[in-house]
């Protein structure tokens, strides 16, 4: 081992194997677990972004609306308290992957994603919930010369789809006037489509709000089984069960309680660090005064984000897909994708050698095979469910809250029109079909990577058949 390696792992020597935001000493207590029985107009499953922004705006919708909502253990415990709080105003996980997909729709979904970007930033406000949002946006960094000439032509063809409002190219010199990186040769910021936000606070602050307004939260009570109970849907409970006119779903990487949605989505785990505080010397060595969220262009990308208290998030790279797609507590500790995380960070940052990693963690995301959201409705159109947003749901949920709704409400909308929503995604083959792929993709991305970004023939044939990941 070298002496750069040896340094790199004594970083992580007192990082805790638990997620940062979760700790914070803000934390709202708990809503009992539901014991007997309870009847609503709506049922929401799941406390998560996607469940809690379902039964805020029901409530929003309709003040009169009898609201409950379900949490099988805390609310924001999962992904929602564990991701890097990047809340993108993408609804696609992407423009690339919107514009592959959905060219003839991306202007409406452009302008309906910083709509909702818009309505969080405004719900944020409107209800006093103190998430640390900061619209900052986001900046496309290349390491790599090919990559630099790649987001180059990128916004060159932003430009001439008129779809380049707000989003700027940086050369080497302009994008390290921003974040002063040696390894960063080219930048797309995205002014103002991107906030920065507290994860775990944005979560517990819509459970605060959905209680005021009245929803009556019940959390360590699993849904265990979903039927039809006359005009409407019975979910059982460990202790009682909730009989309910029509149930929204926003389990995501959970397995649904709709056993024919199983096959659409499979859980990949991704890692995180954070930094202890960075001084105020440190944050003069890499610049950063912008605060803008940060990923690289690689197919095996980072994200990087500053804290409120100037620590540095560092994540991803490793994509970990488990055989069978099992979603385990062990698998939330990975210390050789640290070690692997630790080594990309000075390699980014090597000024701040020395810095010490307080916080090492990871989750599940649930994604599908055109890697974002997709929708649909169950039991004559009683049951609602979106699933499938790729890592990119802090934003994105909310408008699957808004989809959700209006197909409960059999209301025909904007949303409800858009393709997107209106056609699912292809499902994933059966074991040991799925982990074959997977494993196949991941080789073929990291390969891609060291050479040039070329993709080999795999990767070209997943592409024509829609499957390739372009995010």
């Amino acid at each position: 081992m070298s002496r750069g390696q040896d340094n790199w792992i004594s970083s992580l020597s007192e990082a805790q194997p638990v997620p940062y935001w979760l700790e914070d000493p803000g934390k709202p207590a708990l809503e009992p677990a539901l014991t007997g029985f309870e009847t609503c107009d709506l049922l929401v499953v799941g406390g998560g972004y996607s469940g809690l922004w379902t039964a805020l705006i029901a409530k929003e919708r309709d003040p009169q609306r009898d609201v409950v909502l379900l949490e099988g253990r805390e609310v924001g415990w999962a992904a929602s308290g564990r991701n890097g709080g990047f809340c993108a105003a993408s609804l696609t996980h992407g423009l690339p992957n919107g514009l592959t997909r959905w060219p003839e729709e991306i202007h409406k979904l452009e302008e309906l994603g910083r709509r909702n970007l818009d309505e969080i930033e405004a719900a944020v406000a409107r209800h006093g919930i103190d998430c640390e949002f900061e619209r900052t946006g986001e900046i496309d960094v290349a390491t790599e010369t090919y990559q630099a000439a790649e987001l180059r032509d990128w916004h060159k063809e932003l430009q001439e789809q008129g779809l380049a409002d707000g989003i700027d190219f940086l050369d080497e010199a302009a994008v390290r006037a921003e974040v002063n990186s040696p390894t960063f040769k080219a930048g797309l910021w995205d002014r103002r489509g991107v906030a920065m936000l507290h994860p775990a606070k944005l979560a517990w602050g819509l459970k605060q709000a959905c209680v005021r307004l009245g929803v009556r939260v019940y959390e360590h009570t699993p849904a265990l089984t979903l039927k039809q109970y006359g005009a409407g849907m019975a979910v059982r409970t460990p202790y009682g069960a909730v009989r309910a006119r029509k149930v929204a779903l926003g389990t995501n990487i959970f397995p649904s309680l709709l056993r024919r949605v199983r096959s659409y989505t499979v859980p990949v785990y991704d890692y995180a660090l954070m930094t202890e505080p960075l001084s105020e010397e440190q944050l003069a060595e890499i610049g950063w005064q912008g605060r803008q969220g940060l990923g690289d262009s690689a197919n095996q990308f980072h994200y990087f984000r500053l804290s409120a208290d100037n620590r540095i998030l560092w994540g991803g790279y490793d994509a970990v897909h488990h055989y069978g797609g099992r979603v385990r507590a062990e698998y939330d500790d990975r210390p050789e994708t640290y070690a692997k995380l630790a080594g990309h960070f000075f390699t980014c940052f090597p000024q701040l050698e020395g810095t010490r990693f307080t916080h090492a963690w990871g989750g599940a995301i649930d994604t599908c095979s055109r890697f974002s959201a997709f929708f649909g409705t169950a039991h004559q159109d009683k049951v609602a469910y979106a699933a499938g947003f790729t890592g990119l749901g802090v934003g994105a949920t909310r408008f699957g809250a808004d989809v959700m709704l209006d197909l409960l409400d059999g209301e025909r909308t904007e949303r409800t029109e858009l393709e997107m929503v209106r056609k699912r995604p292809l499902p994933f083959p059966p074991e040991p079909f799925a982990w074959t792929g997977i494993a196949l993709t991941k080789w073929s991305l990291a390969r891609a990577d060291a050479h040039g970004g070329r993709r080999n023939l795999w990767l070209r044939t997943m592409d024509k058949l829609g499957l390739g990941f372009d995010s």
